[in-house]
């Protein structure tokens, strides 16, 4: 096995330890949530999978980004929620039922949305594309309904074990995660300078503040789920938008660095909101006379 697959393993592991580590702390009620709540669901659907393509073919006409560029942007559009971002997200205060409910909806509903709106933006750019709906459910299957389903099964048949392992098999999955992104971040650098100039990392930039805007208008009255919503909108699956991406522009050598360039700007414009998300919780606990303006 060579360095590259070596790494491609751990990444899968990893975050299969991190999405088991969850499901340990969830229960069924928690996977079914938005399910049962369909204004919910159809509200983070519109947020996540109908806005946010919509943004990505808007700047992909708006700006000069080049097809390794535009191609990775509109496939994150059309990926769902990142697996490790749940973790993120109660981290910042959301609620776990709405975050896993998130987290079990998008990767259900993916196994469909995502070939067909991979082929209906090809037709829209005059491009033929594709991306078959079992690569899909594949990685959605391996990386995020296998493990949280075993998680919850678990959490069920043995509650006080599942709590003992839930914090180390996430600690170690997050130090595991964290060592492959390093070397991930190593050998993608050259490519990610690359591309900088010519506004694209403004285009990148004007993608996760939408989604940022989109999800946080559309999560709801609850301060919680407007976090959760943001974050996820803003945030996709990376492996999926880079198998779209390699599929179908194989060629590409610098979609890689494209990626490496939105988990940059993601990572540094989320922190920034999450910081403004907080202040705007704790406000309205501040002595009247205490107030900012």
């Amino acid at each position: 096995m060579d360095r590259a697959a070596l790494v491609g393993l751990a990444v899968r592991v990893s975050i299969v330890l991190i999405v088991f580590s969850l499901g340990l702390r969830a229960t069924h009620e928690d996977a079914l949530y938005l399910f049962r709540r369909p204004r919910h669901l159809v509200r983070s659907l519109l947020s996540m999978n109908v806005v946010m393509p919509l943004v990505a073919v808007g700047i992909a006409i708006a700006f000069d980004l080049g097809v390794a560029v535009e191609a990775t942007l509109i496939a994150l559009a059309v990926s769902p929620v990142p697996p490790i971002l749940p973790k993120k997200e109660l981290k910042a205060g959301g609620r776990a039922s709405y975050a896993v409910g998130l987290l079990v909806a998008e990767a259900l509903l993916a196994i469909v949305f995502v070939p067909l709106a991979v082929e209906v933006l090809g037709w829209f750019f005059a491009k033929e594309t594709h991306m078959p709906p079992t690569a899909v459910a594949h990685l959605v299957a391996i990386t995020v309904l296998l493990p949280v389903s075993a998680g919850i099964v678990v959490r069920r048949l043995a509650p006080a074990l599942a709590e003992r392992m839930a914090g180390p098999i996430s600690r170690g999955a997050t130090v595991l995660l964290a060592v492959v992104a390093v070397l991930l971040v190593v050998n993608a650098w050259p490519a990610a300078m690359a591309l900088i100039g010519n506004g694209r990392v403004l285009a990148i930039a004007t993608f996760v503040v939408i989604g940022l805007g989109v999800g946080h208008v559309l999560g709801g009255p609850d301060p919680t789920d407007r976090t959760v919503l943001a974050l996820s909108t803003a945030s996709r699956h990376p492996g999926i938008a880079l198998a779209i991406a390699a599929r179908n522009f194989p060629r590409e050598n610098l979609v890689t660095g494209a990626a490496l360039l939105y988990l940059l700007v993601s990572l540094i414009l989320s922190f920034l909101y999450l910081r403004w998300a907080r202040r705007q919780a704790a406000e309205p606990s501040l002595p009247a006379g205490k107030r900012t303006a």
